[in-house]
């Protein structure tokens, strides 16, 4: 069984309905869907906030590369434009981490470098993660470590950047699992 940590982010655009159609496109795969939470943008350059999700998903028939693929997808189908490194999106999907049914992938292929090389960094990737998989442990440069733990090791001002929201992608509740 392949299982991928696809963290999706948006700030441009009808946001929520960015972030849905991730998980719409994903079906029965989703089998956790994190709450939406609002957060400040990354990376230093002017633009709205973000919305942020993490879902978990699943497909036995799917490697790697495949959730790579199945990202860019979405992105493409949200008109994506990449214009400036951290810029304004109307789609980010990102692979935070693969599971190909014998442990955390890792790979240092400049295409699908996993787990993702600045996720331990990212308050909106690991508070959301911990909604949907509160044990969750991440491997970064050998080290691996629980991801509340790498939250933990984070600046306040990095971590109170991430807001909760009210918003639901699956209709069966904030933050439950998708099936």
């Amino acid at each position: 069984m392949s299982r991928a940590v696809l963290s999706i982010g948006s700030n441009i655009g009808d946001r929520e309905a960015h972030l849905r159609s991730v998980v719409e496109a994903l079906g029965r795969r989703a089998v956790a869907v994190s709450a939406v939470y609002s957060t400040a943008p990354w990376g230093g350059v002017e633009q709205q906030d973000f919305l942020n999700a993490v879902i978990v998903a699943e497909d036995a028939a799917f490697a790697p590369d495949d959730w790579l693929r199945f990202g860019r997808e979405c992105e493409a189908a949200a008109e994506r434009v990449r214009v400036e490194r951290w810029g304004p999106r109307s789609l980010d999907v990102d692979v935070v981490s693969c599971d190909a049914g014998d442990g955390e992938v890792l790979s240092e292929d400049p295409e699908l470098t996993l787990p993702h090389p600045r996720a331990h960094q990212r308050a909106f990737v690991l508070v959301p993660w911990l909604d949907v998989e509160p044990d969750a442990v991440l491997t970064v440069e050998g080290e691996t470590r629980r991801v509340d733990d790498w939250l933990d090791g984070l600046e306040a001002a990095e971590r109170d950047g991430v807001h909760r929201t009210d918003l639901n992608l699956t209709g069966t509740g904030v933050g439950e699992q998708a099936r």
